[in-house]
């Protein structure tokens, strides 16, 4: 063999450093303890999965283009055996997400009518599309948000004056609160947990804890058996299996249940030690991505 041929196989394996060094990643994903993985890794664990809960930041690109490809994979591996519950859309909404999924509702119509997030028509109507094409059904799970208000502003003992017809887009009531979990804690420190804002910050979290357990109670209802659930949601309402999971496991402590979280850093190489265990997936975008709004 020449010198020549011999160094052909050193020169590949320098371009393919110099590649990667050049490269410049819209995202990567590791496990909860940091290692890196890579999606059809990930992929290939959801799907074995009975339910997962998708944490994104509500105007992260990235983390809504990814829900929109972790739908079809999941639809094509699971053979059409999928659920998508959405805390984008509330209870009282459910008739116009099923009318338009179906095709009995167009579009004009179901955006004027569902209260659609600001940020609908470019983050999550491709997937509302995407069920009406393929046919698999999509939930809505979250509280109307008048009612987590009202909470807010009075606490639960709020909702008991309310008709049975309205009770009925809620998790079942009286509602305990379990204000030592983690999320909730945390949720005392950043509102200011101290005896002058006390009662305050209890109905904060009770309005909270009124979305993590309607978004159970509903997703609970909505997985026949055999069905993969895949959940969206604010980050903080799965991270540290946590917010709706406490509520989720009430419902069904034997599910196989796994969680991704989407945070940002201003390097991707190595997950950072605030991010791990969040959740059993970690999707780590540029700190400087676009944001839809």
């Amino acid at each position: 063999m020449t010198p020549k041929l011999l160094l052909l196989p050193l020169l590949l394996v320098l371009m393919s450093f110099t590649l990667k060094a050049d490269d410049k990643p819209a995202y990567r994903l590791f496990t909860a303890t940091g290692k890196a993985t890579s999606y059809d890794k990930m992929l290939k664990e959801l799907a074995a999965a009975d339910v997962v809960f998708f944490g994104e930041q509500h105007n992260d690109p990235i983390a809504h283009w990814l829900e929109l490809q972790l739908a079809k994979d999941l639809l094509r591996l699971k053979q059409g055996q999928l659920v998508l519950g959405l805390e984008m859309f509330e209870r009282d909404v459910q008739p116009l997400v099923d009318q338009y999924t179906t095709g009995e509702l167009d579009d004009k119509a179901f955006e004027e009518q569902s209260r659609p997030w600001p940020n609908y028509a470019t983050d999550y109507k491709p997937l509302l599309q995407l069920a009406r094409q393929q046919k698999f059904r999509v939930v809505g799970t979250n509280v109307p948000r008048r009612y987590a208000s009202q909470v807010a502003k009075g606490s639960l003992a709020a909702l008991e004056a309310l008709p049975a017809s309205e009770k009925a887009w809620m998790a079942p009531l009286p509602l305990t609160v379990d204000f030592e979990l983690p999320g909730y804690k945390n949720m005392a420190k950043m509102f200011g947990g101290d005896a002058a804002h006390a009662a305050g910050v209890q109905n904060i979290i009770q309005a909270q804890a009124l979305k993590d357990a309607t978004m159970a109670h509903f997703l609970h209802q909505a997985r026949p058996e055999g069905h993969l659930l895949l959940h969206l949601n604010g980050a903080y309402h799965s991270d540290n299996h946590d917010g709706i999971l406490a509520y989720q496991r009430q419902q069904n402590p034997k599910l196989k249940v796994l969680t991704i979280s989407t945070v940002s850093q201003e390097q991707l190489g190595k997950l950072e030690k605030e991010h791990e265990r969040k959740a059993d997936f970690v999707l780590v975008v540029p700190q400087d991505m676009t944001k839809t709004y």
